[in-house]
This record gives C-alpha cells, sequence and structure tokens, in this order.
C-alpha cells in the first residue's frame, strides 16, 4: 500500500494531507500549529505514544479523558486530537467507540479535527478497513481495557458479542470532512497505535 496513493485519495475527498517520516515530526507539526488554544483528545494510543498531552499543555488547554478532564470536557475545545482504528487505501476513514465522545468529536463541535495515522493502520478498501476496526484494533484495544468479552479474551477476532463491557458500540466511516470543520489527516511512516 501507499502513502501517496492514500494521500491522493484523501485529498480528492477534500481532507488537508500531510505525510511524516516519524511520530516526532507530526507532533512537532502539531506543536506549531496548535498555540494557545483548547486542545480535546480522543482516547488514542497513538497519542498517547507521541507524549502530545505533555508537550501540547506547555502552551494550549488540554483536554482529555485519560488525564483526569471529563469526557464531555474535552468536546467543548477548539481543536480535537484523534487517530483511527483503520483507513481506507481508498481515503475512508473507520472508527469505532464504546461512548460515542470519540466518534462525535470527529463529526462535530470543533473547528479543526485532526487524525494522526500511522502505517499499520492503512487496509486496501474500504471493507478491509472495517475488517480491521472490528477485528484487530477492536480485540486489542479490549484487551488493553482489561474488559471481559470474548474479543479481549481470545484476541483473534470481533465475535459481536452483546457483553455489557462490549467496547464496540457503533462505527463511524467519515468519507469525508464534514462541513465547516477544518479536517487534516497526518499519515507516519512508522507503526503507531493498535
Amino acid at each position: 500500500m501507499s502513502f501517496e496513493t492514500v494521500k491522493k485519495h484523501l485529498e480528492n475527498r477534500g481532507f488537508a494531507v500531510h505525510t511524516f517520516p516519524t511520530g516526532r515530526e507530526a507532533a512537532a507539526y502539531l506543536n506549531g500549529v496548535l498555540d494557545q488554544t483548547t486542545v480535546g483528545f480522543g482516547g488514542s494510543v497513538t497519542l498517547d505514544a507521541l507524549g502530545l498531552y505533555d508537550s501540547l499543555s506547555a502552551h494550549n488547554t488540554v483536554l482529555w479523558h485519560w488525564k483526569g478532564a471529563d469526557r464531555s470536557a474535552a468536546a467543548q475545545t477548539d481543536a480535537y486530537l484523534t487517530s483511527a482504528n483503520a483507513l481506507a487505501e481508498t481515503g475512508e476513514i473507520v472508527n469505532i467507540d464504546g461512548a460515542g465522545n470519540r466518534a462525535a468529536s470527529t463529526l462535530y463541535g470543533h473547528r479543526r479535527v485532526y487524525f494522526v495515522i500511522g502505517q499499520n493502520k492503512l487496509a486496501p478498501t474500504y471493507d478491509q478497513a472495517v475488517r480491521r476496526a472490528r477485528n484487530i484494533a477492536g480485540p486489542k484495544n479490549a484487551k488493553r481495557l482489561g474488559v471481559r468479552t470474548p474479543c479481549a479474551e481470545k484476541g483473534d477476532r470481533c465475535y459481536d458479542c452483546r457483553s455489557p463491557e462490549r467496547i464496540c458500540q457503533g462505527l463511524v466511516v467519515l468519507w469525508g470532512p464534514m462541513h465547516g470543520t477544518n479536517t487534516e489527516v497526518l499519515l507516519v511512516e512508522e507503526d503507531l497505535g493498535l
């Protein structure tokens, strides 16, 4: 799969796209464009691994439920950062969510949304991106969160379970940026997140 191809497809869909050889360079870019503003974070192993909460907090107000803020507080910010569970080479961004805060914030409420996506999230087609989100990212996140679901216990695929601890309650696909929201996709030529 090619970053050039996915970049072209994302741009044709209306997304602003930047590519970076490393996560460190993507983090430096975000530290340059986000200054003296409010920034919300969606639950993201990628953002955590890049140390963005600490670096952005030095010159912004950053709200993240992983760091003590209420989930709803991040929904009230100017900018929102997250990753994706999968990105199709054809340009569709796929996310699964349990509480809805992350998915909702990529759809509405912010002037700017940034997706930081590592090369491991790429899938050749839309169907394979959905499959990756459900059968790779979902089980890995369920295991990380320590929930009691078949996918967390077996770690091999989604069982479409009805467990009260199920973390995949909704699926959101962005075919393009939402009207009125500047949406940037930062493609990183490293494996990042789950």
